[in-house]
């Protein structure tokens, strides 16, 4: 069985459920615990619930220091921005533990972050850094599109005895679909096939799955059958699927909201340049954000990210189609 709800609250459900399976489970962040009525602190207390100082290196600190006691903290960041602030913490400290201790040492921690709020917020809070998170030893880094997606990955983050970056766009949270009820866990490294096809595969992450899918439909009114897939972990990363896929369909579009040059579409393309470069019939395509600061201004900001139309362009282009006007 199921039920449809929001993204958000598919978050916020898979941390309820894991606060009630196992005690160690602890939630913290600026905003949180703020008023007596806060559902969290009413259901859990504020032994487990509570509000931290207003600074991400304190909270991830904190977060840190209470993991290796035992606990399994999930810290709420609200803006990927913020952990730049904490930058030794989430890459130097927290994900290099378990190593330098010859594993006698867990840091099971959730940093959940914000990203991609590309609505006015201009430069500072519009940012898609994932990226740069992708290659840190230790370190996992996952990036949910669904809201069954949303709440699988949190209960597998909660249950990861590794440090755990929590990548939610903020423009999904509002975005309802079905969640399966009760417990329910995706492992990480194992990407999502959004949408079966045979012509071309598009890889895209967080918001631009839904893109990708749109582009999808589109082009299956003319005829293209196009595959989505959506690695939902950047860390580990299922290279394999994408591979298996572009074996299948010769073709390959990668679509990505972060930079160009700090990209996880740039990761994809390199691993197939090298490991399927004979499976391709066609140069790939890259579909991603221009090398550029987010703007205020709504058209600057349009111009600079991608989008439905950039994507069909890129899968016109790979395939040798006919452009249809915008």
């Amino acid at each position: 069985m199921s039920h449809v709800i929001p993204y958000g609250a598919a978050i916020q459900e898979a941390i309820r459920e894991e606060m009630e399976r196992d005690e160690h489970v602890l939630y913290f962040g600026q905003n949180m615990a703020t008023s007596p009525d806060d559902p969290f602190l009413r259901a859990f207390g504020p032994e487990r619930v509570r509000v931290t100082p207003i600074s991400e290196t304190a909270e991830i600190g904190m977060a840190t220091g209470a993991a290796m006691a035992g606990y399994r903290p999930v810290v709420e960041l609200y803006m990927a921005e913020f952990t730049l602030v904490a930058a030794d913490q989430v890459v130097n400290e927290g994900p290099r533990f378990h190593f330098m201790s010859k594993g006698a040492v867990s840091v099971p921690t959730v940093m959940v972050a914000g990203y991609g709020f590309t609505c006015g917020w201009a430069g500072q809070a519009t940012g898609s850094l994932y990226g740069m998170f992708m290659g840190v030893p230790g370190l996992k880094v996952v990036m949910p599109s669904t809201p069954a997606d949303a709440k699988g990955l949190m209960t597998t983050a909660i249950r990861d005895d590794n440090p755990v970056l929590y990548f939610r766009h903020q423009l999904l949270l509002l975005t309802e679909g079905e969640v399966p009820d009760g417990e329910h866990a995706v492992p990480f490294g194992v990407a999502d096939v959004k949408r079966e096809g045979s012509d071309l595969t598009i890889v895209a992450t967080g918001l631009t799955v839904h893109t990708a899918l749109a582009a999808a439909e589109t082009l299956a009114r003319r005829g293209v059958s196009v595959e989505v897939i959506d690695p939902r972990t950047i860390a580990p990363f299922d290279v394999d699927t994408i591979l298996a896929s572009v074996a299948r369909t010769g073709h390959l579009v990668v679509v990505d909201q972060a930079t160009r040059h700090a990209s996880v579409a740039a990761v994809v393309v390199a691993e197939v340049a090298e490991l399927g470069f004979d499976s391709l019939r066609a140069p790939i395509s890259m579909v991603t954000a221009l090398d550029s600061t987010i703007a205020y201004s709504q058209p600057v900001e349009d111009y600079v990210l991608p989008d439905e139309h950039k994507v069909l362009t890129a899968v016109e282009k790979t395939l040798g189609l006919a452009p249809v006007p915008a």
